[in-house]
């Protein structure tokens, strides 16, 4: 048997490059791990932790508003962007050397630097132009904002990446997409009092989710003062000589802002990786193409986590990790069960939801009952908001199995998480009724909705 330097080399230090690095160190195998920017990868870094502190940062001018309600004096309050950029960054720095100290305290190797596939077994180091060997290696450097550089003044524009280093707040903004990452920034932004407008092609926002919460959000986020602009697509980008910018679009519509911001979709970060040299084979997307158990095409060798364009959750690498682990390491063949996920978009209100939504459950099933509830949540009452709650129940008829759960309010993705061990359980609607509310809470609806509000036959709606 051919000696190797480590038994597992990982590229990529996310959160399933680092999971399945730390865990193999702990058995005791010789792990390298290398990354070429820094430890915690996207979601850590420049992703979902430090997305969620701008999106509670945001809602704290509500908050004030509120407490006016309440009984609160509130003074005068002012929004200080720089504050923010340092107090993100510190935590930031905190939370990547949890990360070092955790795979150092395993004894993984920690390596600064690219790496690339030379061949199957080796991999270059690009820092020092050396190359070591592995027995494993796993594939984890997830995914990258896609630039959309065929996009005319593209290069005038920014993505998430540059949302969360912006030297200053921009008094105005334009956002190109309908998506999670898309909405989200339309919101953060909105409440740091910037001028918002978004952009999207399609005919609705976030176009993989329930119809309810697309449209119910598009509702709130109207009426909070964000401009949705649907059907249209920005098709060049100008700078003007004082440094504004100007999009002009397909349907003939001139936006002016100060910046733009693409968030248009991510791709797997496989570019010069090396993959053809090694033999792993990609899709035409560049994703990494693998089977049941994460192993690509070149069996010593595994990907995990977004740069397979699976599942782009943070939780679904890190759960993929393990399975390697157990597969690999443990003589426990474990599969990741992609499966019911419970996921969140933390826009204002946010939306939680896990399961088939009801056009997709009304296709799958020749009757599907919905439970449908929209209500002013108790906190609005003395605040004065008229921002809805919409809670939705999907449920196939034949067997009262809830095969959908969706949530959109205040606490949204807190309920989704207890909504996916339910579902994931396999609970039936029956289950829902004889469980009883906590009250007075705005999830007490989830289980006091007796009656079906409508159903669907053969994929046609049916009232009372």
């Amino acid at each position: 048997m051919a000696a190797f330097d480590y038994d597992l080399f990982v590229i990529g230090g996310g959160s399933g490059g680092v999971r399945s690095a730390r865990l193999a160190a702990g058995l005791g195998k010789k792990v390298a791990i290398a990354e070429e920017y820094r430890y915690g990868g996207t979601c850590v870094i420049r992703g979902c932790v430090p997305k969620k502190l701008f999106v509670y940062a945001s809602q704290y001018g509500e908050h004030l508003e509120d407490a006016a309600g309440f009984g609160w004096t509130v003074g005068e309050s002012s929004f200080d962007w720089t504050r923010l950029i340092e107090a993100k960054d510190r935590e930031i720095d905190r939370l990547e050397g949890i990360y070092r100290r955790n795979l150092e305290g395993a004894g993984a190797e920690l390596l600064e630097s690219r790496a690339e596939l030379v061949d199957a077994h080796t991999i270059r180091l690009v820092k020092t132009d050396t190359t070591v060997t592995a027995e494993r290696i796993v594939i984890a450097t997830g995914g990258t904002a896609n630039p959309h550089a065929s996009l005319p003044g593209s290069e005038f524009c920014i993505t998430s990446n540059e949302a969360f280093h912006l030297e200053s707040l921009p008094k105005s903004i334009l956002i190109a997409g309908g998506g999670y990452i898309a909405v989200e920034f339309a919101n953060i932004f909105h409440g740091m009092g910037v001028e918002t407008t978004l952009i999207y092609r399609g005919r609705e926002i976030l176009s993989r989710f329930d119809a309810d919460m697309r449209h119910g959000l598009h509702k709130a986020m109207e009426a909070k003062g964000i401009r949705i602009i649907v059907t249209d697509m920005i098709e060049e980008v100008t700078q003007s000589p004082a440094g504004g910018l100007t999009a002009r679009t397909k349907q003939g519509a001139t936006l002016v802002a100060d910046q733009i911001m693409l968030a248009l979709g991510r791709d797997p970060h496989t570019h010069g990786l090396g993959l053809e040299k090694a033999g792993v084979e990609v899709n035409e997307r560049g994703a990494v193409i693998v089977d049941a158990y994460s192993r690509t095409s070149v069996p010593h060798i595994f990907a995990l986590g977004d740069v397979t364009d699976r599942v782009q959750l943070t939780p679904v690498a890190i759960h993929e990790a393990m399975c390697f682990i157990e597969t690999e390491y443990r003589n426990n063949p474990t599969a990741p069960d992609h499966e019911l996920i419970a996921t969140a978009v933390f826009s204002q209100p946010e939306i939680g939801t896990v399961g088939l939504t009801e056009e997709d459950a009304a296709k799958r099933f020749d009757e599907i009952e919905v439970y449908r509830a929209e209500f002013r949540p108790m906190k609005a009452t003395l605040s004065g908001r008229a921002e809805k709650m919409i809670m939705k129940l999907i449920v196939n008829a034949s067997d009262r199995k809830v095969v959908g759960a969706h949530v959109l309010g205040h606490d949204a993705g807190e309920m989704a998480q207890l909504l996916g061990i339910s579902l994931k359980a396999g609970v039936t609607k029956d289950d829902f009724d004889r469980t009883m509310a906590v009250h007075p809470t705005a999830a007490e609806e989830l289980v006091t909705m007796y009656k079906p509000s409508y159903r669907v036959r053969h994929g046609q709606r049916i009232d009372g």
